[in-house]
């Protein structure tokens, strides 16, 4: 899932719009769960209202304190993000954005992710 705005604007502003865009987790046995038990987040999103959203669905926040906590501490969890930009950043149409519609840059977007997922899935066959 994901989600593009304007490079001037900040991350935190669409955190609200992906968060309740998640879909349900579905386990092996039992019900679907809506949410999922907690989000690890870095510094951009230590904000009240992100920790009360994610607190009114009942998720467990794991987001880096401003000026208190180092982002290194989310090691395990943050080296995810930062490979899958790298993935999409060798893609050089999505390295720096040129396209003047959206709608193009989705679908490049989209399509760039189609091209991760097979490739990943491929190594496993």
């Amino acid at each position: 899932m994901f989600c593009v705005t304007g490079a001037n604007r900040h991350e935190s502003v669409v955190f609200e719009q992906l968060v309740d865009a998640l879909p349900a987790i579905t386990c092996v046995r039992g019900r679907p769960l809506r949410w999922p038990d907690k989000l690890h987040a870095d510094k951009g999103y230590d904000y009240a209202r992100c920790h009360q959203h994610l607190k009114r669905r009942g998720i467990k926040d794991r987001i880096a304190r401003r000026g208190i906590e180092r982002n290194d501490r989310l090691g395990k969890h943050r080296w995810v993000v930062e490979r899958t930009h790298a993935w999409l950043a060798a893609f050089g149409k999505l390295r720096i954005r040129f396209e003047r519609h959206v709608e193009t840059h989705l679908a490049l977007l989209s399509l760039a992710c189609c091209v991760s997922c097979q490739r990943t899935l491929a190594r496993f066959s």
